[in-house]
């Protein structure tokens, strides 16, 4: 069993990122984090994001409305930072408040500037295959990672737990991609899925991100398998400072003796989603300039 380091090739690509980003000549790009309120994950995320954005040499503007921000306030801050020329990309960060609508507050940012990836308009070219569209970041994360540890997905059954926006349909087509070479044979299974550890078995590639701590047991997977776990739980540990522990959605312990390659939780697919990010507000810097 071969452990997958999402930590070692997110560095690889952040370091990547920095050679491209210190050879600018000129502003160099930028991109605005808006955090609504006071959710601690959020705070962290926001957080490590900025951080990784002066690394890299990305000029970072972190906007915090309060939790009170009504929904069309939202809209024209937005609108603010889709108009203005030195922000390349825009990140809103999920969960919003219960009282905003989150795929109208996707849909509002910019398509050239949403290097999320979650805007209708970079989902149909994902879907269409057409690579000036910004790819979710967790999903284009997932796929450098498997690049970059040698799986080659042609021909192999892949099969996607979850069917978010977020992750499992973005990575699903991703998966299936003829242009870029994927050309994966993709099952989509859910909490709804007939007889779901007889196709989770089927996998070569097990994709988890059903966002349910530790559901994917060894009796769900084929020995030999390549499992990518995309689920962060937290789960009640008295022996822990915090009182909690971080799980995937995968049974560690028990399923990674099974596999070819497996990643970790923490250090697996997470700190990709960061590098993601980076590299999509490069895009968004490059193709604002033509290049």
């Amino acid at each position: 069993m071969k452990l997958i380091d999402g930590n070692q090739i997110a560095q690889t690509i952040i370091a990547e990122l920095k050679a491209e980003v210190s050879a600018i000549d000129g502003r160099k790009p930028c991109i605005a984090l808006v955090r609504v309120g006071d959710d601690p994950a959020s705070i962290s995320y926001v957080r490590k994001k900025e951080k990784t954005s002066a690394e890299i040499g990305i000029s970072s503007r972190v906007i915090l409305p309060p939790v009170t921000i009504s929904q069309d306030e939202l809209f024209a801050l937005i609108d603010q930072l889709n108009a203005d020329p030195e922000v390349d990309g825009i990140l809103v960060q999920s969960p919003l408040p219960k009282h905003i609508d989150e795929v109208a507050v996707f849909r509002r940012v910019s398509p050239e500037k949403d290097v999320d990836g979650f805007n209708t308009i970079n989902l149909g070219k994902v879907a269409q295959e057409d690579p000036t569209g910004f790819v979710a970041c967790t999903p284009a994360g997932i796929m450098e990672m498997l690049a970059r540890s040698g799986v080659d997905l042609k021909g192999r059954h892949v099969v996607v737990l979850g069917r978010s926006l977020i992750v499992g349909k973005p990575v699903a087509l991703l998966a299936l991609q003829k242009k870029a070479g994927a050309n994966g044979t993709v099952t989509i299974c859910h909490s709804q899925t007939a007889n779901l550890p007889e196709i989770t078995r089927q996998a070569d590639v097990l994709i988890a991100a059903i966002g349910r701590a530790e559901f994917v047991t060894a009796g769900m997977v084929k020995p030999g398998a390549v499992v990518i776990d995309v689920g962060i739980n937290r789960v009640p540990d008295a022996t822990k400072k915090t009182g909690y522990r971080l799980t995937g959605d995968v049974a560690f312990a028990s399923v990674a003796p099974l596999c070819s390659q497996i990643t970790p939780v923490p250090g697996g697919v997470g700190p990709m989603t960061v590098a993601m990010l980076m590299s999509n507000t490069v895009k968004a810097w490059r193709q604002s300039r033509g290049k």
